[in-house]
C-alpha cells in the first residue's frame, strides 16, 4: 500500500479520536450540540474506514456504509450540531433533530435495499471513482442524498454566516464564529471530490478528507472554548 492509500486509515484514526472526545464532552456537559457533532464525526469516521477497506478489497456492506455515511448523513448531522449551538428557542432544534432522525432511518433502509453489482469492482481504485457502477441508486435514494446534502450545507455554511453576523452586531462569540467557519470548511472539503474525480485526481480525495478532519478538529476546539464572562463563574464553581 502506498502512502496516499494509507491516508484514509489515518483520517479514520483521527476522526474516531475526535468523535470520542466530542462525545465525552457531551457526557460531561450534556450539551446537545456536542452529541450531534459526535454523531456526525462518528459517521465521518465510519465512512473513511469503509473507504479505506474498499481501496483494498470488495465488501457490499461497506460499500453501502460508505455511501450512507459519506455521501448522505455526515454533513447533515454536523450541521444539526450547529443548529443546536445557535438556535436558543426551546424545542425547535430538538424537533428538527427528530425529523432528521426519521429521514436518516429512511435513508438507511433505502441504501441497504439498493441493488449492488460487485462484478465490476476494481481493487486499488478509489471507491469514489467507481461506486456508480457498483451501487444502484433508485430515485428515492438520489432524492434523499440531495436533500440531506442541501440541509447539511445550509446549516454548516448558514451557521458560520450567522455566527459571523452575531459577532459583527454584538461583538461577542468570536470563537464560535471562527470555529463554525472551520467546521463548515472541514466538513465540506471532501465535497471537492467531484472536481478532483473529473480531473482524474480521485486519489486526492484521501488528502481532502484528512485535511477536513484536521480543520474540523480545530474548529470544534475554537467553537467550544468558554466565553470570557463564563470563566469567573466556572472558577467560582470549582472553588
Amino acid at each position: 500500500m502506498d502512502l496516499l492509500h494509507f491516508l484514509p486509515f489515518l483520517s479514520t484514526a483521527i476522526t474516531f479520536f475526535f468523535a470520542a472526545t466530542v462525545l465525552n464532552r457531551y457526557r460531561i456537559g450534556r450539551r446537545p450540540h456536542s452529541l450531534m457533532w459526535g454523531i456526525g464525526l462518528s459517521l465521518y469516521s465510519l465512512g473513511t474506514l469503509a473507504e479505506a477497506y474498499l481501496a483494498l478489497r470488495w465488501s457490499p456492506t461497506l460499500l453501502r456504509l460508505w455511501y450512507l455515511c459519506g455521501a448522505m448523513l455526515t454533513a447533515a448531522w454536523l450541521g444539526q450540531g450547529t443548529v443546536f449551538l445557535l438556535i436558543r428557542k426551546p424545542g425547535v432544534a430538538t424537533a428538527i433533530a427528530l425529523g432528521l432522525g426519521v429521514v436518516s432511518l429512511v435513508a438507511l433502509i433505502a441504501v441497504f435495499m439498493a441493488p449492488v453489482n460487485g462484478a465490476q469492482f476494481q481493487p486499488g481504485l478509489p471507491i469514489s471513482t467507481q461506486y456508480k457502477d457498483l451501487l444502484g441508486r433508485p430515485g428515492l435514494m438520489i432524492l434523499l442524498t440531495i436533500l440531506l446534502n442541501i440541509y447539511g450545507t445550509l446549516t454548516l455554511v448558514g451557521g458560520a454566516a450567522y455566527s459571523a453576523y452575531l459577532f459583527w452586531r454584538k461583538h461577542v462569540l468570536a470563537n464560535r464564529m471562527f470555529g463554525n467557519i472551520l467546521i463548515a470548511a472541514g466538513a465540506l472539503l471532501p465535497a471537492s471530490a467531484g472536481t478532483l474525480i473529473s480531473l482524474g485526481l480521485g486519489d486526492w480525495l484521501y488528502v481532502s478528507e484528512l485535511l477536513g478532519a484536521t480543520i474540523m478538529f480545530v474548529g470544534f476546539w475554537l467553537a467550544t472554548q468558554p466565553q470570557p464572562m463564563d470563566r469567573p463563574a466556572r472558577a467560582a464553581a470549582r472553588a
